[in-house]
């Protein structure tokens, strides 16, 4: 009998799934680039790179431990542009007796995994995706009949459950999150190691001239390309996290300087989602550098928390919620997606250099993604459609379980408090205090209002007052209605007309 095994771009890891039993003598592993995903968003061209060097990378590591290899290249004669045509053109050209398949990680290509066994005659086997730490049961069960999901709690169970930096029952030193020790501003000195980088291969040297060929007109910058493309590359890349940036990590993780897209983050995420790294080994990595005194408990613990806690987390909404959650609007926010998000001149320095450095890295840190490019789209009232497009496109390490959640739960709050307990808002203060952005900018960030003034400050207060009906109530927005209400007839405005001028020009396509 023979089997044919389906291996996808982000199930890049001998230990996946469909690979546990698999018979090297008699069974198919099929690996495929396909125009239906290298287009179904307009990928930056970086991104698509990526991916398709790690796939053809990962199908010479299986060749050389023996396994039987079909791969089909984005530009091959027979390709028929889909998984499906894919895996029925092999069916048709072996004697195929069943198909082994990790289950997909979104959800439209899953849905349509469900429907190959009546399409193609033969049983389909669509295992679990067990690199995760948490199963779809698993976060059902703890869902539970609960009135709020808050990530904090489901965090702490997934502590214990993995024995990760805990003391018995309860957390090691007694703490469970020391993220109030993690938002120091940058300052003047900070010595900052470079990211892993390596020089592109001829593999990796021949998708990317694919990529420049079939989608010159993508968004972002192709070259230069310095990302890791094989597991042991990986590997080296974690292990120069751990060993130069990650004591450093905790203290500056919300911290952005002009100039230094990478700081002290760990860059992972692009090699952890494509299945390059497990997130377990990343975890453990951390852990033993604590414990080896070579990181600081607050680091440690912050990275840790991003993985066993947020990113699990949010693939539990994800697939909680689907297919309903890709249209979520509470706040009914409609305005098209202004060009500057592509690189058009804006006089607003924070938001150019993160585009900037979005477009030339397919890559910005966590709080350039929130509380810059998403805290903007939030209070200008940007579409989450296009908005999740976008952070969709441009992010070498977005898939839609991973992006969706954090776009509309978590920036637009788009899913009305369901993943996060209030809009993450926030006038240009809060951008001066965590960047040294607001020196390069035309704009004043201490003044209120007046063409002069920081965008970001009218604009927070204008999305406060056009939406009050529906965030009023929220407790975790209290003090900031009752400061609102005190503010006089004339200050109310001056906010109004500061933001309709602002987003009149925003709309009319003007620099602003």
């Amino acid at each position: 009998m023979t089997t044919l095994r389906l291996i996808l771009g982000d199930q890049l890891n001998l230990k996946i799934s469909s690979l546990s039993d698999c018979n090297k003598d008699k069974d198919i592993i099929l690996m495929c680039e396909v125009w239906d995903e290298a287009t179904y968003v307009r990928h930056h061209k970086k991104k698509i790179a990526f991916i398709f060097s790690a796939m053809r990378h990962f199908a010479e590591e299986l060749k050389k431990q023996g396994y039987n290899i079909h791969y089909t290249k984005l530009d091959g004669e027979e390709n028929t542009g889909s998984f499906c045509g894919e895996v029925k053109r092999t069916i048709e050209a072996h004697t195929i007796d069943s198909v082994i398949v990790t289950e997909a990680s979104e959800y439209r290509v899953l849905k349509s995994m469900r429907s190959w066994n009546r399409e193609f005659g033969v049983p389909i086997e669509i295992r679990p995706d067990d690199r995760f730490l948490c199963t779809h049961d698993e976060f059902q069960s703890w869902v539970g009949g609960r009135k709020q999901l808050r990530m904090e709690y489901f965090y702490r169970k997934m502590r214990k459950k993995h024995n990760i930096i805990m003391d018995g029952e309860k957390p090691e030193v007694g703490q469970w999150n020391y993220d109030n020790e993690n938002r120091k501003p940058p300052k003047e000195g900070l010595h900052l190691p470079q990211t892993y980088m390596l020089d592109p291969d001829d593999i990796t040297r021949e998708v990317m001239d694919l990529v420049a060929d079939r989608f010159p007109n993508h968004f972002g910058d192709l070259e230069p390309f310095h990302f890791a493309v094989t597991r042991d590359q990986a590997l080296q890349a974690l292990n120069q996290f751990i060993r130069e940036r990650l004591m450093n990590f905790g203290d500056y993780q919300d911290a952005m300087v002009q100039g230094e897209p990478w700081m002290y983050h760990a860059h992972l995420s692009f090699y952890i989602n494509c299945g390059l790294l497990l997130p377990l080994e990343c975890v453990e990595a951390a852990e033993n550098a604590y414990h080896d005194d070579k990181a600081p408990l607050n680091a440690v613990e912050g990275f840790i928390r991003q993985i066993i806690g947020w990113r699990e987390y949010v693939r539990g909404i994800y697939w909680l919620r689907m297919p309903a959650y890709e249209r979520e609007n509470f706040l009914e926010a409609n305005r098209a997606l202004p060009e500057l998000f592509w690189g058009e001149k804006t006089q607003m320095n924070c938001l150019s250099q993160c585009v900037k450095e979005t477009k030339e890295n397919a890559y910005a840190h966590h709080i350039q993604r929130l509380m810059v490019l998403g805290n903007f789209a939030l209070i200008a009232g940007l579409s989450p459609e296009e908005v999740n497009e976008w952070y969709m496109i441009v992010y070498a390490d977005a898939y839609q379980w991973v992006e969706l959640p954090n776009v509309t739960g978590m920036i637009l709050f788009a899913d009305g408090g369901y993943l996060g307990s209030k809009p993450y808002a926030a006038s240009g203060a809060y951008i001066n205090k965590m960047s040294n952005y607001c020196k390069g900018c035309k704009y004043k960030v201490t003044k209120k209002n007046g063409p002069e003034a920081c965008p970001f400050n009218y604009l927070y207060w204008d999305f406060l007052i056009r939406n009050e009906d529906k965030l009023s109530k929220n407790n975790r927005l209290g003090m900031i209605y009752k400061t609102l209400e005190r503010f006089d007839e004339n200050k109310v405005s001056a906010i109004k007309e500061d933001s309709r001028r602002f987003l009149k020009a925003l709309d009319h396509g003007e620099k602003v």
